[in-house]
């Protein structure tokens, strides 16, 4: 699990079809459950001006790379920023095989299709259409988080400098626009949500109090919680990568000096620190979470044979954004659909088979949030399988 190869990328590299009627079904079967939309965007891949230099590199030496998409009208001064998911790298020996792929090197990178809260879309994507959005290729296997080099079994140098990716990235966007940006969210999906916690506080303050700068982590809330084996999976994975890539400069300085940095690493413990606006978006019985023993059966043995698991993981879900709820300014979205990821998706984000809470789509919801049209927006679904709008088309 700590490979690339178990969390899909959210950002959509463009692909063919060997055969036309495969092309025909997927449209027919998009059609079903989606209102009708433009295509989306490509957009083209930019790589970092003098990463060598700043030493902000994938894995490989390569220099990271990322998508941008000029905003237009009302959203010519407005921001996304999303952060790009695909697992960790906890050895040796997976970051190795990780250099050799689209996560480790910008080598394999090409230009990715915009969809979800990334689309031009209006009519998908009303709220942040015509924003300026970006997507950050994800290459160092640490959530854009460590600082370390390491020496592969082949002599070559494992280079961990994804906390050197954030900064040189962010800072040139900062020269295209984004500090002049009157409102920006920093999002991200999977790992890429993990890292849109741990660099939530310094997203935030690059900012004039005045700019509405926000942030939305997505699928991110990763759990410390015993498997069916009695195995904590997760802090295994979270373990390995800590140590090995040396994450603590983005870690909460409070919590370092009480507990291990792994704990520290962990969403439950990332968000008693964060002070920006943020909204949890996750799903409670999010699909990678799930019992890895049980992986390979699918989704109804999941749910069918390991439903002590998925309901324990809910309640320490419940149990660990408690914090939240007092928080001013901040929002939870928590479902009970068996999947991952909701925002990069047009089906998640706001189609006919979007998840539904407290009368709102995923796409509803973060406007009202962000754009405080609602009260507050804080959601947490009830037990699987007791709401009717989670769809099985979801993506997992």
């Amino acid at each position: 699990m700590a490979t690339s190869s178990k969390l899909r990328s959210p950002v959509l590299p463009r692909r063919r079809l060997a055969e036309p009627f495969l092309l025909l079904l997927l449209l027919l079967l998009l059609a079903a459950v989606a209102r009708p939309t433009a295509a989306a965007d490509v957009v083209e891949l930019t790589l970092l001006a003098g990463a060598q230099e700043k030493g902000a590199v994938c894995l490989d030496g390569s220099p990271p790379g990322y998508h941008l998409q000029r905003g237009f009208g009302s959203g010519e001064h407005s921001w996304l920023v999303f952060l790009e998911g695909g697992a960790w790298c906890n050895s040796i020996e997976s970051c190795s095989r990780r250099k050799m792929g689209v996560y480790g090197s910008s080598k394999f990178m090409k230009a990715a299709e915009f969809n979800g809260i990334l689309s031009n879309d209006q009519q998908l994507n009303s709220d942040f259409y015509n924003w300026n959005k970006v997507a950050i290729r994800y290459c160092d296997g640490a959530s854009f988080s460590g600082d370390a080099e390491a020496q592969d079994k082949d002599g070559s140098t494992l280079h961990f400098r994804g906390l050197r990716i954030w900064e040189a990235v962010v800072d040139e966007l900062m020269g295209k626009g984004l500090a002049t940006a009157k409102q920006a969210i920093l999002s991200g999906c999977s790992a890429g949500g993990l890292a849109a916690l741990l660099h939530c506080n310094d997203f935030h303050a690059r900012f004039p109090k005045e700019v509405s700068a926000k942030c939305l982590p997505d699928a991110g809330f990763f759990l410390d919680v015993e498997d069916l084996s009695g195995e904590r999976h997760m802090w295994s994975v979270f373990n390995g990568t800590v140590h090995l890539q040396n994450v603590r400069e983005v870690l909460s300085k409070d919590c370092l000096t009480k507990k291990d940095p792994t704990e520290c690493f962990f969403p439950a413990e990332l968000v008693k620190s964060i002070t920006a606006p943020t909204l949890i978006l996750n799903s409670a019985y999010d699909s990678w979470q799930m019992d890895p023993f049980l992986d390979s059966h699918g989704p109804v043995a999941k749910l069918t044979f390991g439903i002590a698991v998925p309901h324990k993981s809910k309640n320490k879900f419940v149990d660990d954004v408690e914090i939240v709820k007092d928080k001013k300014d901040w929002g939870l979205f928590i479902d009970s659909c068996f999947t991952h990821c909701q925002t990069p998706f047009n089906i998640s984000w706001s189609s006919q088979a979007s998840p539904v809470l407290g009368s709102k789509t995923v796409a509803e919801a973060v406007g009202d949030w962000y754009f405080e049209r609602s009260y507050e927006v804080k959601e947490i679904d009830c037990e699987y399988p007791c709401n009717p709008t989670c769809s099985s088309q979801l993506p997992t």
